[in-house]
């Protein structure tokens, strides 16, 4: 028992100074890269926690093969910029002058509910104020709002900030969401009066927001 615990400390302690000598972000922020070599590390750590049979050089060397590697492959990112996109890829600009493009989110593999909560998360609740999105490297969301929704210019032209009602997705590809229908006020019957106004069918939709004021926003799927 004494044996694991001592070996246990002393992995534990080594696997910090690796990510340390690696010096990467949160996860949330890793590349591919660094994401694979810190799940290799932790696989090859809880082998000899669990068998103290194992000798521990048998897995400080793989790992620090591994710290060694991830050096060496950061130092060739910096060097070529052809080896950096192949290995972290390049960023991707999904929404571009305020047009979404649907082709890049389908090859993406981003659905609409994916795009809304990162534009969520940017403090953007309306799809529609957006100029260019893009999505990083790292799959985190880049925002540049329109300039009439900056609330900076509102600040500098000493003009009192109009209240935002938060616009529900109340169609999303084609489909009906009614989840927030009491949230923003409406009901099926108002959907359709929209969609009837905009000579629109429900499956010609990709997204559709309302607010509680009846405001609405819409964008048509592409005819590919």
């Amino acid at each position: 028992m004494f044996v694991t615990l001592i070996r246990t400390v002393i992995l534990y302690i080594f696997a910090i100074v690796s990510i340390r000598i690696m010096g990467k972000r949160q996860i949330g922020e890793l590349q591919p890269s660094d994401l694979v070599v810190t799940l290799l590390i932790s696989q090859i750590i809880s082998i000899p926690i669990q068998d103290t049979d194992i000798p521990l050089v048998n897995t400080i060397i793989p790992i620090l093969l591994l710290v060694g590697f991830e050096i060496l492959t950061s130092v060739f990112n910096m060097k070529s910029i052809k080896f950096r996109s192949f290995m972290q890829g390049n960023p991707v600009v999904i929404i571009n002058d305020g047009v979404l493009n649907q082709k890049l989110l389908k090859e993406l593999r981003f659905t609409i509910d994916d795009l809304l909560e990162s534009l969520r998360q940017k403090d953007v609740f309306d799809i529609s104020q957006v100029q260019y999105a893009i999505v990083e490297t790292n799959g985190q969301l880049s925002v540049l709002l329109k300039p009439e929704h900056d609330t900076v210019t509102r600040d500098d032209l000493n003009l009192q900030p109009e209240p935002q009602g938060y616009k529900c997705p109340v169609i999303i590809d084609g489909k009906i969401v009614t989840q927030d229908f009491c949230i923003c006020n409406t009901n099926k019957k108002k959907i359709e009066k929209i969609t009837k106004k905009e000579k629109l069918e429900t499956k010609e939709i990709l997204l559709l927001t309302v607010d509680a004021a009846g405001n609405h926003t819409i964008i048509r799927k592409d005819n590919q």
